[in-house]
């Protein structure tokens, strides 16, 4: 390799891929290992592509790194490496390394047109779940139009304004096998999904039709559930119809039905879904592999509803497929997808006053100095972050108000809605106010007051996430259950019902798959939750972690209150910042001219 000192002044050895983890120093080499031509631009290239792929991009995007310096790319690069090779020559080398083919190749690595390089199976996910949004996106279902009218005007007898848009989602939704409705909390996502179901079963007659409402945590399941049952109340319809609506939702890896110590589902192309209509929840949270292996699942005839808020973060694992399904709404009409997507508009939860809805909107839209504006103007929402030796009387009072309640109660049930009622939200893991910091110095709080009686790890009054899929247990990533005495007074973790059903379910606290106390969260891991009061911490040090949408997704959990602790420059920073993910899904999606090739067999 012929590079000068400015560029990557070190030879093929382990000490170029010093900064990255062991998964991706162990995929580098063993992509130099099988290579036919190796060289320092794959040995890059691979540990890139891994090491973006952890990070949530589903390709690495040489055109935006090609002659940046490394530790601009990977931040745990301490040594002073040299730049990345020019975009040129680094294509060039990949094209020769026996590794890297084009998309029609079957090759470890895929580089297409764009110089997006991917993992194989992340490109194949992509351009699989691409091809088959487009192909439903084409297909419109027949409809009865005289029955479609009537349901209309019956479920819209005062539509005007705002409430045309939820009409125009309920129309699309029924005549087109895909769609989705998105907006903000509060827009009546849930309430036109309803009123959608409603007219499907009333085109249906009866014939039954077979439901499943879905979301991608055994929490927003339930709160799905939760909702629709509430809504349904409120049908303009005949009880004999409410009846026919589904009042369970379930996890997305419970209806794909997982099969252990495997990547793969029970459901797929062969053994496809038993379903006429699938509704997805909280469809930002859904990462790129997830819905590539649900629309793989779909039955040809089957309609699919994505549902969700466009801006709140993207999924934790790689992807942004509904950031990328709805950025191009609008802009290309000749694609297939153009008037698949309704956005909702009018918050109905919030005056367009209040101070939630306002901050929030600031937030999303980018402006800081409106976002300040507001909360100057209302000092209950914001104060600067307390130095850390002044952090525990600074948050003595929010802890014991706010878990105080659901401490005292012994009822798992009516403990687990109280505990839902309060959140602290960390934006960040490790240091003084991440994470793992904050459910301490909770917990020593809550000991120090009596409300909790700590003799070993597990004490009555511990809440706790799940971190790990486990479909022997029913427990998924995200379920939140709560530590109390059962009958007998042994501890136990009690959980909501797995189907948003109602009712708890206990388990002994060792048969746990992995997780860990909550009384303080991730906003990441609050997706899909809401709570009355939140309280958002940001840590005292910018990150490329602090996006718009990360502080936008922390304030929209609250339905009454929040409060944001976080030092002035670093919010104005968070709130500049936007989310990035290197994709091509959304050129596949809505260049009507992409003409991806179809995976390799």
């Amino acid at each position: 390799m012929n590079l000068n000192r400015d560029q990557v002044p070190i030879d093929a050895t382990p000490s170029l891929l010093n900064g990255f983890s062991d998964l991706d120093r162990h995929f580098a080499q063993q992509m130099r290992q099988v290579s036919t031509a190796a060289s320092d631009e794959l040995l890059l290239a691979a540990a890139l592509v891994s090491y973006r792929r952890g990070e949530g991009h589903a390709c690495l995007d040489l055109n935006e790194v090609a002659g940046h310096w490394l530790r601009e790319i990977v931040t745990e690069v301490e040594s002073p490496v040299g730049r990345l090779p020019d975009l040129a020559s680094w294509i060039n080398a990949l094209q020769s390394s026996g590794v890297v083919g084009q998309p029609s190749d079957f090759t470890p690595l895929v580089l297409d047109e764009a110089s997006r390089l991917y993992l194989h199976r992340y490109w194949s996910y992509e351009n699989d779940l691409a091809a088959a949004i487009r192909a439903r996106a084409q297909q419109t279902v027949p409809v009865d139009e005289v029955v479609l009218s009537q349901s209309l005007r019956r479920l819209f007898p005062d539509s005007e304004g705002q409430s045309d848009r939820q009409q125009l989602a309920v129309c699309t939704a029924a005549t087109r096998s895909f769609s989705v409705i998105t907006g903000g909390p509060g827009t009546g996502k849930t309430r036109t999904v309803v009123w959608l179901l409603a007219a499907l079963l009333e085109q249906a007659g009866e014939r039954p039709l077979r439901i499943a409402l879905a979301a991608p945590t055994g929490k927003s399941a339930a709160r799905i559930a939760e909702s629709v049952r509430a809504a349904k109340r409120l049908l303009p319809c005949p009880d004999t119809l409410k009846t026919r609506l589904p009042e369970e939702a379930t996890t997305l890896h419970r209806l794909l039905g997982p099969i252990p110590n495997s990547p793969r589902f029970r459901h797929d192309a062969k053994n496809p879904l038993p379903v006429d209509i699938v509704v997805i929840d909280e469809a930002s949270m859904v990462d790129l592999a997830l819905m590539a292996k649900l629309f793989a699942a779909l039955p040809p005839a089957a309609r699919v509803v994505l549902i969700g808020d466009k801006d709140q973060l993207a999924s934790v694992e790689a992807g942004n497929v509904l950031g990328e399904i709805c950025t191009g709404a609008g802009g290309n009409g000749a694609s297939p997808l153009a008037g698949c997507v309704v956005e909702l508009q009018k918050n109905w939860r919030f005056a367009a006053d209040a101070e939630i809805h306002t901050l929030s909107q600031a937030v999303n839209a980018g402006d800081a100095s409106a976002a300040f504006a507001h909360l100057r103007a209302s000092p209950a929402l914001w104060q600067p972050l307390p130095k850390p030796g002044e952090l525990s009387a600074a948050l003595q009072t929010r802890i014991l108000e706010g878990y105080g309640h659901a401490l005292r109660e012994r009822d798992p049930a009516a403990a687990l809605a109280q505990l839902n009622r309060f959140r602290l939200l960390a934006a960040v893991r490790r240091g003084p106010y991440g994470v793992e910091s904050l459910n301490a110095l909770a917990e020593s709080l809550l000991e120090r007051a009596g409300l909790i009686v700590r003799r070993g790890p597990w004490y009555a009054g511990r809440p706790v996430i799940v971190t790990r899929n486990d479909p022997a247990t029913k427990l998924f990533n995200g379920d939140v259950g709560i530590t109390l005495p059962d009958a007998s007074g042994h501890l136990r973790v009690f959980f909501a019902n797995a189907e948003g059903a109602g009712g708890v379910r206990a388990f002994v606290p060792a048969r746990l798959p992995e997780h860990e106390t909550v009384f303080v969260m991730t906003i990441h891991k609050s997706q899909g939750s809401e709570f009355d009061r939140v309280l958002l911490v940001l840590p005292e040090r910018d990150s490329p972690l602090l996006t718009r949408e990360l502080v936008y997704t922390g304030l929209t959990r609250a339905r009454s209150a929040v409060e944001v602790w976080a030092n002035e420059d670093i919010l104005r920073q968070a709130i500049g910042r936007q989310v990035r993910r290197a994709s091509g899904l959304r050129d596949a999606l809505w260049n009507p001219a992409a003409t991806a090739p179809s995976s390799p067999a």
